[in-house]
C-alpha cells in the first residue's frame, strides 16, 4: 500500500465518502467486485479507494464526546436518504450492462433527465448510489 492509496493528503484535504454498514466486508465486497474498487485498509473501517475518490465503510456506533448524540447507523428506512454516493460515468449504457451482469439491480432504467441520463442502485446496506452521465451542451 502506497501513500496515493490512502486519502491522507500532504496538503489541501481529498474527500471521501463514509458509510454505515451492518456488515463491513459483504460491503467491501460490493466496492471492489461490483464497483471496481480497491481496498487499501481491511478492518473497521475499512478504505476503499474507488476512481479518484475513497469510500470508507465500518460498523455503526454510539456517540463518542466527539460528536455526542450523534448515533452511527445504516439506513433503516429505504424510502427516505439524506445523501448518496454520485458517480459519474462516461458510458452508462455500458456501466448499467457490466454492472447489471454482475448482480446489480437498478431501481430503473438509465432515464434522460435533460443535461444527464441517470439510474440508482443501492448497496447491500441500502445506501442509495447515483450513476449518471452529463449530456454534452
Amino acid at each position: 500500500m502506497t501513500a496515493p492509496d490512502l486519502p491522507a493528503p500532504t496538503e489541501g484535504f481529498v474527500l471521501t465518502h463514509f458509510i454505515v454498514s451492518e456488515d463491513v466486508p459483504r460491503s467491501a465486497a460490493f466496492y471492489r467486485e461490483m464497483l471496481g474498487g480497491e481496498v487499501v485498509l481491511e478492518g473497521e473501517p475499512t478504505i476503499v479507494k474507488l476512481a479518484n475518490g475513497w469510500v470508507t465503510i465500518n460498523g455503526g456506533g454510539e456517540p463518542t464526546d466527539d460528536k455526542p448524540d450523534v448515533v452511527l447507523a445504516a439506513p433503516n428506512d429505504l424510502n427516505v436518504v439524506s445523501g448518496f454516493l454520485n458517480i459519474r460515468v462516461a458510458d452508462i449504457d455500458a456501466i448499467v450492462d457490466q454492472w447489471t451482469q454482475k448482480g446489480a439491480t437498478f431501481l430503473t432504467p438509465p432515464t434522460d433527465r435533460g443535461a444527464e441520463i441517470r439510474c440508482y442502485l443501492r448497496d447491500p446496506d441500502g445506501h442509495l448510489i447515483e450513476v449518471g452521465q452529463l449530456k454534452p451542451r
